[in-house]
């Protein structure tokens, strides 16, 4: 009788020891419950407004504490194996890689560019990989940027892989190398370091000067076609910038540039529009069966990134229920000790580490890896069992024969080979699925790809594959994945939290809200729990707010709010133990004082802002989809 095989896994998944935690957080929970129940029996005689809304305040953030508790109980984070990987797996899946960007102003084009360079540079056979580029803006900025690049990324990826470059960015590659050239290199990278160097200052200087000024740049040639564009009224644009045609294993990987289709009396939907658009264009064009998604300002920084989450991915056992892998995010510049509280290293850490070790971290919005097969809607069982491409119709996924014969393709696990991959020959059909009107009568997003209906697209939709069964988990790996651009200053910090509490505030109230996926979905409780700490974000702050403007009115009113005897010692406790413990668990991961106390003013700060801004979110009926809410 052979012997069975011995089974190794390709990713480990490491639960992480916090006893004192445990310990701290629970006794919190403990003092935040007697709280209450005084309260309670002391409301006949001391019953008034101010009094009421202090428990009820006091009640949501019990609630609260309950879902941040059940949510850090067991952090966790993944260690692979990318040698077991590449014994295995001799002939590596491909990879689409996205880059989304939407505004040449706000997002310049030399960012975009660095993270694409970064992209077509990572250490994986160029032959399995393609890159597409979503301009929401319709900018000839960004295609003259991204053509450009073009030309030196055929010199810059061999650079990276021949001398084993770890910043593959270059803005920070020579920012941060040019200080650390030794006697010791030799004299053939030196000469190679200086001719990179001149040649990425040259391409850096030709597009801040078109960026500048956007007269210079001749619309006319491979340009003429964003003459007469406007960002919202434009028909899709579609080129292939680079094609490596005869999948040469050392050569550079296919970059395609898009823009979908705009027009006034049509939805955009988003981010979530554009990421449909590129599901759509690379299943035509390349068809892998497995995506990475990231934004513009997100670099590699780990070059290995995709075979770490391969192991995850490919795992013979556990492999097949996960949907996602999510990197966590994290700042190149970062200011010092996190003035406007943006960088979210605590909550990463303690959070976020903590939803790993339930049913999966939830979907960030960039730095993702996604299964192609989860996109289109498909359950985890039928991975093993028959591939649904017999039960689905071809009204789901659109008019275009030749993308549903892709889809079936991938549902079947039938990918392209690679050297049946020829993006140029598939430019009519991707036009077509990138029109504006493509979706109407179809299933995406509401059952396929990134749902609608939010601005914050990538909660839902992570949600929505979860509700099916899926998994997901965290890529912990040294060095960090990516890094990106943080917010540097407080007008753009709150623009973007208004934009993602708004939006997580219509997910909580949307059909996928986190209670109805547990409850009528496969979300597991605890995990539906840690979506709450999530999706209620907006409204903490109406309690929060509620809570700090009640001293203020008992003074003027010559009231109380504050329980007595037992009651104010309770109070007392709780908030020093409280904060104590806070500042404990930043020390711990290597945080400053003045780091903590930033974040605590600035919660403050993004609170009472919020609250402000809740009126103007409920009035804005457009962003809240009946169709997306029931």
């Amino acid at each position: 009788m052979a012997k069975k095989e011995e089974y190794h896994p390709l990713y480990e998944k490491v639960y992480l020891k916090r006893t004192y935690n445990r310990v701290v957080d629970t006794f919190i929970l403990l003092l935040l419950l007697l709280l209450l129940c005084f309260r309670l029996i002391s409301i006949k005689n001391t019953f008034n407004i101010p009094y009421f809304l202090a428990f009820l305040s006091e009640s949501w953030f019990t609630f609260t504490w309950i879902v941040i508790l059940n949510t850090k109980w067991n952090p966790a984070a993944t260690k692979t194996h990318i040698q077991l990987l590449l014994q295995r797996v001799p002939d590596l899946p491909a990879v689409d890689l996205f880059v989304t960007t939407a505004d040449p102003i706000l997002e310049p084009p030399i960012i975009t560019v660095n993270t694409v360079l970064s992209l077509l540079a990572l250490d994986y056979p160029p032959n399995k990989l393609a890159c597409y580029v979503s301009d929401d803006g319709c900018s000839s900025l960004n295609f003259y940027a991204l053509f450009e690049a073009s030309k030196f990324a055929i010199l810059w990826v061999p650079f990276c892989k021949n001398y084993n470059v770890q910043l593959r960015a270059p803005f920070r590659y020579f920012s941060q190398s040019a200080n650390t050239i030794s006697q010791e290199d030799s004299l053939q990278f030196k000469q190679q370091w200086l001719h990179m160097k001149d040649l990425y200052d040259n391409l850096s200087r030709k597009i801040e000067d078109v960026t500048r000024d956007p007269n210079l740049l001749q619309l006319d040639g491979e340009y003429a076609v964003f003459s007469n564009t406007h960002p919202k009224n434009h028909p899709s644009i579609i080129k292939v910038i680079l094609e490596n045609k005869e999948a040469i294993s050392d050569g550079v990987p296919h970059l395609i540039y898009i823009s979908r289709e705009k027009r006034p009396n049509h939805p955009h939907q988003y981010k979530a529009g554009a990421m449909n658009v590129l599901t759509r264009v690379s299943g035509l064009m390349s068809n892998a069966p497995f995506m990475l998604n990231v934004d513009c300002d997100m670099i590699v920084n780990n070059p290995k990134i995709v075979q770490h989450a391969m192991c995850i991915l490919m795992d013979p056992k556990k492999g097949k229920e996960v949907a996602f892998v999510q990197c966590f995010q994290q700042f190149f510049d970062g200011i010092k000790d996190d003035p406007f509280g943006n960088q979210w290293v605590s909550a990463f850490e303690y959070i976020i580490r903590g939803m790993a070790g339930l049913q999966g971290p939830f979907y960030a919005g960039t730095n993702t890896f996604h299964r192609r097969n989860a996109i289109y809607g498909l359950y985890p069982h039928e991975m093993e069992n028959d591939r649904k491409a017999g039960k689905i119709s071809m009204q789901q996924f659109g008019s275009s024969k030749e993308f549903f014969k892709s889809a079936i393709g991938a549902l079947e696990g039938n990918a392209y080979s690679s050297k049946q991959i020829s993006p140029s020959n598939f430019i009519e059909e991707a036009i077509q699925v990138s029109d504006c009107a493509y979706e109407n009568g179809t299933s995406w997003g509401k059952q396929l790809g990134w749902i609608y209906g939010s601005i914050s697209e990538d909660v839902p939709s992570g949600l929505n594959m979860q509700r099916k069964g899926w998994r997901s988990e965290g890529c912990t790996p040294d060095p960090v994945p990516f890094t990106g651009c943080a917010p540097r200053g407080l007008i753009s910090t709150m623009v973007q939290q208004k934009r993602w509490a708004s939006g997580l505030t219509v997910v909580f109230f949307s059909k996928h809200s986190p209670v109805m996926c547990s409850l009528f979905g496969k979300v597991q409780f605890r995990s539906g729990l840690s979506y709450c700490w999530l999706t209620n974000w907006g409204l903490r702050s109406v309690f929060e707010v509620t809570y700090a403007v009640l001293p203020v009115y008992c003074i003027i009113t010559n009231t109380n709010f504050l329980p007595q005897g037992l009651g104010l010692w309770i109070h007392i406790a709780l908030a020093m133990i409280y904060y104590i413990h806070t500042l404990i668990e930043y020390l711990a991961i290597g945080l400053s004082i003045q780091h903590w106390w930033n974040n605590q003013r600035m919660s403050i700060i993004r609170t009472s802002i919020l609250v402000l801004m809740m009126r103007l979110m409920l009035a804005n009926s457009p962003l809240i989809s009946h169709q997306f809410l029931w």
